[in-house]
């Protein structure tokens, strides 16, 4: 067993690509860690990894050994579970990763739920609005809102979110009430944009009479959060896009009013992204339809309002 925890060590190490990145995700010291990849490459004879005082890098052999460590923890997480009442009694920990308003308002609220159901199941719930990559990051599971680039993963679509533009009775008062994307740009309308790395030019996609048109959302406020577009509109310096269900409070509130309502944005896909072998895990899946059923509920009731201030 002790070979098998430094195998799985190692994984995080390589995988995060850093000790005491992987010593806090397995739970164990930054010593302990340091000290299982030293067992680890005793026992093989080579260096797994080139380490300076700033950089940790793994070598041809440890990028190697990484191909098979992966297939030898699979390869006993599929003996388990064919000895083990896994399908009904799952266990283990689950890395899933959301968007910061979906997991926060969608997601989070549903993991105590699972975990009292499934009390030998731990749930390790990241949050971010950058892109993930579910292989190098050791993930199971991620939710996002869009549509994915990597064709190698499978998706699990939970439902079309509706979608709207909002800005701060304050901000309109100043700049005039935009009916339409040809407002918003004509006008020169300050647009609230969500940046992160790769992120490239901004449009919002609009529905028009002649059909579906992007437009381009100039900007001089952008921010890796979306949480933090919202605090923007609400303050009054801008037009934000954004889920219904992220702002429908505040626009019963009247704190964000609806604008460019004759050219409304196209609904966004929300789904779930998970890896061929990860399908096969158990409790992936029943996390994965556990929450998917909850929230596609919540995103379904959460409408715009029939009156809304002005």
């Amino acid at each position: 067993m002790s070979y098998l925890k430094n195998i799985r060590t190692f994984v995080r190490v390589y995988e995060l690509g850093s000790m005491s990145a992987a010593g806090r995700d397995l739970r164990i010291s930054p010593a302990v860690t340091s000290s299982r990849i030293s067992q680890l490459e005793e026992h093989l004879g080579v260096r797994l990894f080139q380490r300076t005082t700033r950089n940790l890098n793994a070598t041809e052999q440890g990028r190697a050994f990484y191909r098979g460590a992966c297939e030898v923890l699979e390869s006993v997480e599929a003996a388990e579970a064919q000895v083990t009442d896994i399908t009904d009694h799952p266990r283990g920990a689950l890395y899933v990763a959301a968007p910061l308003g979906v997991g926060r308002r969608l997601i989070a609220p549903q993991v105590p739920s699972f975990l009292a159901e499934y009390p030998s199941v731990s749930v390790r719930l990241r949050l971010t609005d950058r892109k993930v990559d579910l292989t190098t990051e050791g993930l199971d599971l991620a939710y996002f809102l869009g549509q994915p680039e990597d064709s190698n993963l499978r998706i699990k679509k939970i439902a079309d979110v509706q979608r709207v533009l909002c800005a701060a009775p304050d901000y309109i008062e100043r700049r005039g009430h935009p009916r339409t994307g040809e407002d918003i740009v004509e006008g020169k309308h300050e647009c609230l944009n969500l940046r992160f790395p790769g992120a490239t030019e901004f449009h919002w996609p609009l529905i028009t009479k002649s059909g579906p048109k992007r437009y381009s959302a100039v900007g001089r406020y952008e921010c890796d959060d979306g949480d933090v577009l919202v605090d923007w509109a609400l303050a009054g310096h801008g037009i934000a896009l954004k889920p219904v269900f992220e702002v429908s409070h505040h626009l019963k509130a009247g704190d964000l009013v609806v604008v460019g309502e004759e050219t409304p944005p196209e609904p966004i896909q929300m789904a779930c992204l998970f890896t061929h072998r990860r399908h096969q895990d158990p409790k992936t899946r029943i996390f994965m339809e556990f929450v998917s059923d909850r929230i596609s509920g919540v995103i379904k009731e959460t409408k715009l309002p029939d009156q809304l201030p002005r």
